[in-house]
């Protein structure tokens, strides 16, 4: 996600408030919040769902939809989002 200048540290501090919130969701195994070294506007969430379902409920519940809704206001770009699968065995 990357975020206005002048937002950046609005949504990190946000996001530090909130990211207990998110590992306690039902399903979240593992959540980290990552800010890019050369860029400080840019920020990735990196979690772990016991299944595609838990991340579709929380994508879905209430606390997401009032998250999400203060947060795009920080927006420079688009976010991207994806899901991925572990090859390494």
């Amino acid at each position: 996600m990357t975020f206005r200048e002048d937002s950046s540290e609005t949504f990190k501090n946000f996001t530090l408030t909130i990211k207990e919130k998110i590992r306690n969701q039902e399903g979240c195994l593992h959540l980290d919040i990552l800010r890019d070294i050369k860029n400080p506007n840019v920020f990735f969430t990196y979690s772990h769902w016991e299944s595609e379902e838990y991340l579709n409920k929380y994508r879905y519940s209430d606390f997401f939809k009032n998250t999400w809704s203060k947060t795009k206001q920080w927006f420079a770009e688009k976010p991207c989002a994806w899901s991925v699968e572990d090859i390494s065995g």
